[in-house]
C-alpha cells in the first residue's frame, strides 16, 4: 500500500511540473488575440478594421527591443493606454508567444 502511494504521488508531482513548465502556445496566443486585442490592434494580415492610433502586432514584433517575455510582462502589468484584461500569466505568455511568431 505504501508504494502504491509513493508511486501515485511521483505521478502527480511529475504532472504538475509538466504543467507549470509548459511552453507558451503561439496558436492559442492568436486565438485570445481576435478575442481580446483585435478591437484596437491589427493582430494579423486578414484584419479589416482596428484603431489607427495603436501598433499593429507585426511592428511590436519587429522592435529592436521585442522579447515574448517584455511583452507578456506589459499585458499583466496594469497601465492607463489599454483595458486591464483578466489574462493569466499562461494567457500573456501566450499572446506574446503569438507576437513574436510575427517577427520576421
Amino acid at each position: 500500500m505504501r508504494a502504491l502511494l509513493i508511486r501515485i504521488l511521483a505521478v502527480l508531482a511529475a504532472t504538475a511540473v509538466s504543467t507549470s513548465a509548459r511552453s507558451a502556445d503561439a496558436d492559442h496566443g492568436r486565438d485570445l488575440a481576435r478575442r481580446w486585442c483585435s478591437s484596437c490592434h491589427l493582430i494579423e494580415g486578414t484584419q479589416k478594421q482596428a484603431s489607427a492610433d495603436v501598433p499593429s502586432f507585426a511592428e511590436i514584433a519587429q522592435k529592436a527591443d521585442f522579447t515574448p517575455e517584455k511583452v507578456a510582462f506589459f499585458l499583466l502589468d496594469p497601465h492607463p493606454k489599454m483595458p486591464s484584461f483578466p489574462l493569466s500569466r499562461l494567457e500573456a505568455a501566450d499572446i506574446a508567444a503569438y507576437i513574436g511568431s510575427l517577427r520576421k
